[in-house]
């Protein structure tokens, strides 16, 4: 699928919601090493303050100061008294991306995409979708190919647990077969995929695990609701030196072999196929992005 998702590789280990009421947090996100911030105009505002957190959030992306910074805009659902005016606003400011939330079908994001077009007919501006419903879950092979604007899933795992009526349990075993589906219908089109939020701010144990969890199910970075949380995010979800030293050894390998022509080659014992060339050169490519971002 050719889309706005296939632009060179982008880290996105960390992804911070940060409120659009909140001017100072606005300004204090230009300087924290968040790969992705969200400028929040949904959940994290309330209702009397929807205006205001809009106009912010549009001023900071016109303004800039976030350096290498992706920007993205989460918009109030159109079925919201907010939500067209939101887009309006983020599509005139030209983030990075906008992120629509509950998305539930395929027809929920294409009608979100057809009036984008009308105010963005140069298709800069990328789309976003929070997956945090049942539906939007089973929904999600149909959902990935709605528009060739959509760029990332982003799991909505509070809100999916609300509406699955699921209780917490050890790694998160009430939530995998939700998280697993998300992230082999974003592979499957070739889409970023973001893990959910940890919510507990003094469970620095706790965040790590599930950080490594979201590594292990293939997330390419995990959306963080605080700070602190950055450092845990953005290691985890960073190749290891270990993994780019054995990468890098399969590639040097492959290419003095003449792999290409081979099929098969043999590096330090083992044998490599293109797929393991493949999955060492996304690896130092991610590497290179991240070194490069700093």
């Amino acid at each position: 699928m050719t889309s706005l998702a296939s632009s060179a590789l982008r880290p996105r280990r960390s992804v911070l919601y940060i409120p659009a009421s909140k001017e100072r947090a606005l300004e204090k996100a230009k300087t924290l090493d968040a790969d992705t911030i969200i400028l929040d105009l949904e959940d994290a505002v309330a209702p009397a303050a929807k205006e205001e957190a809009r106009a912010q959030a549009a001023r900071a992306v016109r303004d800039g100061g976030y350096g290498g910074r992706e920007l993205v805009i989460r918009v109030n659902g159109l079925d919201t008294p907010w939500g067209a005016d939101d887009l309006t606003a983020a599509a005139e400011a030209r983030p990075h991306a906008i992120l629509v939330p509950k998305v539930s079908d395929a027809a929920m994001l294409e009608d979100v995409a057809g009036r984008l077009y009308t105010l963005d007919p140069a298709q800069d501006v990328a789309l976003w979708a929070m997956m945090e419903t049942p539906r939007g879950i089973l929904n999600a092979a149909a959902i990935v190919d709605a528009t060739p604007r959509l760029a990332a899933l982003v799991m909505g795992t509070n809100d999916l647990a609300k509406e699955l009526h699921s209780r917490a349990m050890p790694d998160r075993q009430a939530m995998l077969t939700s998280l697993e589906m998300v992230v082999l219908a974003a592979r499957a089109a070739g889409l970023a995929a973001i893990d959910g939020v940890f919510g507990d701010l003094n469970d620095a144990d706790g965040l790590a695990r599930e950080c490594a969890q979201g590594v292990g199910l293939g997330f390419d970075g995990k959306t963080l609701i605080h700070p602190k949380q950055l450092a845990a995010a953005n290691t985890a979800f960073a190749p290891a030196d270990d993994e780019i030293a054995d990468a890098r050894r399969i590639i040097e390998g492959w290419e003095r072999e003449n792999g290409d022509a081979k099929g098969v080659v043999t590096v330090d014992g083992r044998m490599i196929e293109a797929l393991h060339v493949d999955q060492a050169r996304r690896l130092v490519a991610l590497k290179d992005a991240i070194d490069a971002k700093a």
